[in-house]
């Protein structure tokens, strides 16, 4: 059980992000990230967005630096990812 944290290197909001993940479960994750008070709001399907103000923060608290191909590895790996959907929103139909 290992969480996994690329540099960052994804740009949005005006700052750069990394992805935090687990190679083992969702539970481990939020667990760690309530250690780190880490708001939920930064969790999005499969990841936690982390600022790149608290990388080194979240590597001292133990997450391992890889890069985000290697992240993206490790997380499908896991069965743990989950991709946006893409094209239009599905939901009900109205007839």
């Amino acid at each position: 059980m290992t969480l996994y944290i690329d540099p960052p290197t994804w740009p949005g909001h005006g700052r750069m992000w990394s992805h935090l993940v687990s190679d083992a479960s969702f539970d481990e994750l939020h667990a760690f990230a309530r250690e780190l008070n880490i708001p939920e709001r930064a969790f999005e399907r499969d990841h936690y967005d982390i600022p790149s103000h608290r990388y080194v923060e979240v590597v001292r608290a133990g997450a391992v630096e890889v890069g985000s191909k290697e992240l993206l590895r490790r997380l499908t790996g896991a069965g743990l990812r989950r991709p946006k959907r893409r094209g239009p929103p599905q939901g009900p139909t109205t007839v």
